[in-house]
């Protein structure tokens, strides 16, 4: 089925679904990179316009993958509750906008809604909306989880602290841990990318992050973000296994290229709860996407990168995350092309995961041959802030000397709890509280708590040799 409109006297007509979505999405490089994106600002407008006058009815009969040959748009169609689309059922998708920014449309609404919105239809209401509206919308949704501490709650931004080591030494993992630490970072979770994907590794990493928690009794969660499938391994063989990490896509085939299906991610998901480590809830799921993973794995049948990205969120719900988080600007300048882009990147991801439903955060980074540097990265931590942000991440020093690319620094959280007044997690703040790092306002304090962390300085100094 085609679609059209008429704009400035010429009739504009785009073949099918994913057509009109490619067109209509606001310009970046990896749509032009998968020849889907417009051929100029008119032809988008044009795409925007037909989009706008199209009924949300039409993405329960349209599958942008067929449903027979991928999983994830079979798990799309046959999880929609049509019990909570109804309140909106008989709007377009310029109405849904319109919908969504009225005032009176509150997070509760958004809340009993979120079932009955399709990763599609969020998508296609995002490319119709500017930066602000984004920010409106996604600020109004209100999703928690919860595990050691409780993630999401309103006033406050959790942070990922990222102690990555290129060679996993577990003496310098624990050293960026601690400095993370000092500056009230971590409460979302202590993650860490191992540099190998093998058991052994993966078993001393979590080994050592349990270690430290337990020493200094921190109310958080810890993970190693290896392969799925060694997460399994390890909770066989008895490690301490927090939470269960993986990065997901939109399509079946594209998370085929990760090594994973559904039926994988189901049994690490019972296996990781069959643990009961959680003390205030059990949300054991870390899930990481980012726009282009798609397309970088010839996975996108077409589709226009940022739809493809709420389709992976899909994925995610499917399995009641503790966190999900976007690494906006880590796959390369092939895909969001410079600080404009990954900015437009960050604020869509965020509001479409939170529209769905989700405890959406944000690894606010970028490649050192992006056309971006760390002003844009203020901006973007600034804006989505501002929108509500569950959780975004932070590594010594915005270097990640492991990955090779970068993000925010721990100081970059000091600014974004000073000007906005974003607090941690209620339980993380007063364990912070506690051992000297912040007052009881929430704020930064400047002696330094060195009594309190003895018994992790003693581990690390027991690692030497």
């Amino acid at each position: 089925m085609s679609y059209s409109t008429m704009l400035g006297g010429t009739r504009w007509t785009f073949a099918d679904l994913k057509t009109l979505l490619g067109k209509a999405s606001p310009a970046r490089s990896g749509d032009a990179l998968a020849g889907v994106a417009a051929e100029s600002a008119i032809e988008r407008v044009a795409a925007q316009t037909a989009l706008a006058d199209l009924p949300l009815k039409t993405f329960l009969n349209v599958a942008l993958i067929p449903y027979e040959q991928d999983e994830v748009s079979r798990l799309i169609h046959d999880s929609h509750d049509g019990r909570a689309f109804a309140a909106i059922s008989h709007l377009t998708v310029g109405a849904f906008r319109e919908w969504l920014l009225d005032e009176r449309t509150t997070a509760p609404d958004l809340t009993r809604l979120a079932p009955g919105l399709m990763p599609e239809m969020v998508a296609a209401v995002s490319k119709i909306m500017r930066a602000q509206d984004l920010i409106v919308v996604a600020a109004k949704c209100r999703v928690t989880s919860a595990f050691r501490n409780t993630i999401g709650l309103a006033g406050r931004l959790s942070t990922r602290l990222q102690p990555n080591h290129p060679t996993d030494d577990s003496r310098g993992i624990a050293a960026s841990l601690l400095e993370g630490l000092l500056f009230g970072v971590g409460d979302a979770v202590i993650g860490v990318n191992p540099a190998t994907d093998s058991l052994d590794d993966y078993v001393r990493i979590v080994a050592l992050l349990d270690d430290i928690r337990r020493r200094l009794d921190i109310p958080t969660q810890t993970c190693c973000l290896g392969h799925v499938t060694i997460a399994l391994q390890a909770i066989s063989a008895g490690a301490p296994v927090d939470l269960v990490f993986q990065s997901i896509a939109g399509s079946e085939k594209a998370n085929r290229g990760f090594g994973i299906d559904l039926s994988v991610l189901a049994e690490a998901h019972d296996a990781a709860l069959s643990l009961r480590r959680g003390t205030v809830g059990q949300n054991v799921m870390y899930f990481e996407t980012g726009q282009g993973s798609a397309l970088s794995a010839d996975a996108h049948f077409g589709v226009d990168q940022q739809t493809m990205e709420a389709r992976a969120y899909a994925v995610a719900r499917r399995f009641s995350p503790l966190l999900v988080n976007t690494v906006v600007g880590f796959i390369g300048p092939e895909y969001l092309y410079n600080g404009k882009e990954i900015m437009r990147a960050g604020l869509e991801d965020h509001f479409c995961g939170k529209l769905l439903g989700l405890p959406m955060g944000c690894d606010i980074c970028y490649t050192n041959h992006a056309e971006a540097d760390q002003d844009d990265m203020d901006a973007l931590l600034t804006l989505l802030s501002a929108a509500g942000v569950t959780f975004v991440i932070a590594v010594p020093g915005a270097d990640d000397v492991m990955l090779n690319y970068q993000s925010l620094a721990f100081h970059d959280v000091l600014y974004i709890r000073e000007t906005l007044g974003r607090r941690t997690a209620p339980e993380f703040e007063t364990w912070l509280q506690g051992i000297g790092v912040v007052d009881a306002a929430g704020r930064a304090l400047q002696k330094s708590p060195t009594a309190a962390i003895a018994p992790a300085i003693a581990l690390i100094d027991s690692m030497a040799g």
